[in-house]
């Protein structure tokens, strides 16, 4: 295990971190809607009555990331998973949720281990990846949305752009809560969980022509969890239509920032959108089957007009 250095501040997502021109702020909408927690490169805004963040804002420095394997974060091996402190315990679901029966769930990291894991030591990385590994930070997953097609947009925007150019740049990441989502099987502590169907991804950055941009992801769960019986829908009386909500087979998409913007009800600051069609686009896999199965991650994907 690598040492902490306990002088480190806790200090969360800087708007100012791809430049002092190309401010990226926190939402202000979305502040409104929850509490904000300041963890080493990144921030958390909570759903305090959902118990699950309703976004996370990352910055990514790749010319500062440092290589630690995850087994030595933490003594004696494994992840260490905790609660947060600084709001109250009900207000966050824990291993109570993850431990319950028909509970197959990944604990999702919303802001994944390796973005935040640079600094100027290896003690600064060691310490920001590990503060990852908050309940806060975490969506139940399906295995086969976390571990395949998900991550695998993860590891691209990482490693083959931000650490392989050396480039900044700056993630939201959440789920989308709607009020009809569906519930848990199980009642956690008599309490019903309702789970999110669909998670996003919007990415800034600078581009070549040094003019701000951001492109955009959506992938589905729906399929899965009620394959598995993992989810009982709620009575919906009537349910107001919105875009993309029945992606089949948690395939992940491409999609515009405003098609984010409208099933969260969060604007994001405006950038230029390389990502023009009004129909979202299935990302190109190679490989890689997240409809039943181990899914393998052999070779990357395909995305377009992602050229940081």
């Amino acid at each position: 295990m690598i040492n902490l250095d306990k002088s480190y501040i806790m200090r969360g997502y800087q708007s100012d971190f791809l430049s002092d021109s190309h401010q990226v702020p926190l939402p202000d909408d979305i502040i409104k809607k929850g509490v904000v927690l300041e963890y080493l490169h990144y921030s958390v805004v909570m759903d305090l009555e959902r118990g699950f963040p309703l976004l996370t804002a990352t910055n990514i420095d790749g010319s500062r990331f440092l290589s630690i394997p995850r087994n030595e974060l933490f003594s004696g091996g494994g992840d260490k998973w905790k609660k947060d402190d600084r709001i109250e315990r009900d207000h966050q679901w824990g291993m109570e949720l993850y431990r319950a029966p028909k509970s197959d769930f990944d604990r999702g990291h919303m802001t994944k281990r390796e973005d935040v894991q640079w600094g100027v030591t290896l003690e600064e990385a060691a310490e920001a990846a590990r503060s990852t590994f908050y309940f806060t930070n975490a969506v139940p997953q399906h295995p086969r949305v976390n571990q395949s097609v998900w991550r695998s947009i993860e590891d691209y925007v990482l490693k083959s752009e931000s650490v392989k150019g050396a480039l900044k740049v700056s993630v939201f990441t959440g789920p989308v809560m709607n009020e009809n989502d569906p519930d848990f099987v199980t009642e956690i502590s008599g309490k019903k969980v309702q789970l999110p169907l669909l998670f996003w991804k919007i990415i800034y950055y600078i581009n070549e022509d040094e003019v701000l941009s951001r492109v955009a992801f959506l992938v589905g769960q729906k399929y899965l969890l009620e394959k598995e019986g993992m989810i009982r829908r709620r009575y919906q009386p009537k349910v107001k239509r919105l875009r993309f909500m029945n992606f089949k087979k948690a395939d992940t998409f491409q999609v515009e920032v405003p098609a984010v913007e409208e099933l969260t009800e969060i604007s994001f600051v405006k950038a230029h959108d390389p990502m023009t069609s009004e129909k979202p686009i299935k990302l190109v896999t190679e490989q890689v089957n997240v409809r039943g199965g181990n899914a393998e991650i052999r070779k990357g994907i395909l995305i377009k007009g992602l050229k940081l």
